[in-house]
C-alpha cells in the first residue's frame, strides 16, 4: 500500500496508475482507518483530503482514456460495501495535498519505482 508523490501521478506507467486507483477506492471505503505503515498519515486527515488526491488519480485515467465509475467523483461516496457519508466538510486543495509528500517523499517514490525497473 502506498500513495505515490503526487508530483508522479501523470507520469505513473499504466499499471502503477490503476493500482493506485484501486488503493484510493480501498482507502476511501472498508480500508479507511485501518493502519498500514505506508498510509498511516492519511488517517490524521480529513477522508477529504483522500478523495482530493483520488480525484487527482482519476483524472489523469481520464486523460489515457480510461473510465473511472463515476460514482468515485462523489466526495461522499465510500464504494458499494460502505455506507456514504452523511457529509464532508469541503476542505481547499493544498500543494501537495498530503504535507508528508514532500522532497524526500518524491525521492523515496522515485527509488521504490527504480527498484521496480521503472525510471521517471
Amino acid at each position: 500500500m502506498r500513495l505515490w508523490h503526487e508530483a508522479l501521478i501523470e507520469k505513473l506507467p499504466r499499471a502503477q496508475l490503476l493500482g493506485q486507483h484501486r488503493e484510493c477506492c480501498a482507502l476511501r471505503g472498508k480500508g479507511w482507518a485501518k493502519k498500514h505503515s505506508t498510509v498511516n498519515y492519511v488517517f490524521n486527515y480529513s477522508p477529504y483530503k483522500l478523495f482530493q488526491y483520488h480525484l487527482e488519480v482519476m483524472n489523469e485515467m481520464k486523460i489515457r482514456g480510461y473510465h473511472p465509475d463515476e460514482s468515485w467523483f462523489d466526495p461522499l461516496y465510500r464504494g458499494q460495501k460502505c455506507e456514504a457519508y452523511l457529509e464532508l466538510k469541503k476542505i481547499t486543495q493544498t500543494l501537495p495535498i498530503y504535507p508528508e509528500h514532500n522532497e524526500s517523499y518524491l525521492e523515496s517514490c522515485r527509488e521504490n519505482l527504480k527498484e521496480k525497473g521503472i525510471i521517471i
